[in-house]
C-alpha cells in the first residue's frame, strides 16, 4: 500500500469575503493542515488539485485572488499541481497517470466542495482500482436548493459523506486516521 493525499479546491473563493463561502471552511481548513503536516512529515506524495472555471463562472476566475490555493496550504517544492476545469480531479488531467506511475494504491481525499468536487472526484477513484479514505471533517460545502427548498450544508454534507461510505470510501474523522 502506497498513499497519497490530493487536497482538492481548497481556494480563497471558498472562505469568508470570499464569492462562494462554504460552510465550516475554516473548521475542514484546520483539520487539513493537520493531516499535510504528517504527509509532509512523513514524506508522501501531496497533490494539490486547483480548479479554474471558465468565462461566465461566478468563482474560480482565472487570474484573482479568489482562484490561489489558500496560503496555509501553498504548495512545497516537490508535491504536485494540477489544475482542472470539471468537478472530477481525474476528467483532463493526469491524476490517473500520476497515481498509476508512483506505484499509489490508496488515496486519503480531503477537500471541497463534498457535494461536488469531492463526491465526483471519489467516485471516479473506483475505476482507477484506489483505495479512498475521505475525511469528513477535513471536507466542506454549503446550502443547496431544490425544488423551492434550500438544504442545509450540514444536511447536504452528511448525505454525501453516508452515501460515499462503504462502497466508494472510508468515511472517517482527520484524527482518526492511520498513516
Amino acid at each position: 500500500m502506497k498513499q497519497a493525499l490530493p487536497i482538492i479546491d481548497v481556494q480563497n473563493d471558498y472562505f469568508e469575503g470570499g464569492r462562494s463561502q462554504l460552510w465550516r471552511a475554516s473548521e475542514a481548513l484546520a483539520n487539513i493542515e493537520k493531516v499535510l503536516a504528517v504527509f509532509r512529515q512523513k514524506g508522501l506524495p501531496v497533490i494539490h488539485i486547483q480548479h479554474i472555471n471558465g468565462p461566465g463562472s461566478s468563482f474560480f476566475l482565472p487570474d484573482t485572488y479568489g482562484v490561489q490555493i489558500h496560503q496555509n496550504l501553498a504548495p512545497l517544492d516537490g508535491e504536485y499541481h494540477l489544475v482542472k476545469h470539471m468537478p472530477s480531479g481525474f476528467l483532463g488531467t493526469n491524476l490517473s497517470a500520476l497515481l498509476k506511475d508512483n506505484g499509489i494504491t490508496d488515496v486519503v481525499i480531503c477537500g471541497m466542495m463534498s457535494h461536488m468536487c469531492i463526491d465526483t472526484t471519489v467516485r471516479a477513484c473506483q475505476d482507477f482500482g484506489l483505495n479512498v479514505t475521505l475525511l469528513d471533517d477535513a471536507c466542506a460545502t454549503k446550502d443547496l436548493k431544490y425544488g423551492g427548498e434550500t438544504i442545509p450544508a450540514q444536511t447536504v454534507h452528511k448525505t454525501f459523506m453516508a452515501s460515499l461510505n462503504g462502497v466508494f470510501a472510508d468515511v472517517m474523522m482527520a484524527d482518526e486516521l492511520k498513516i
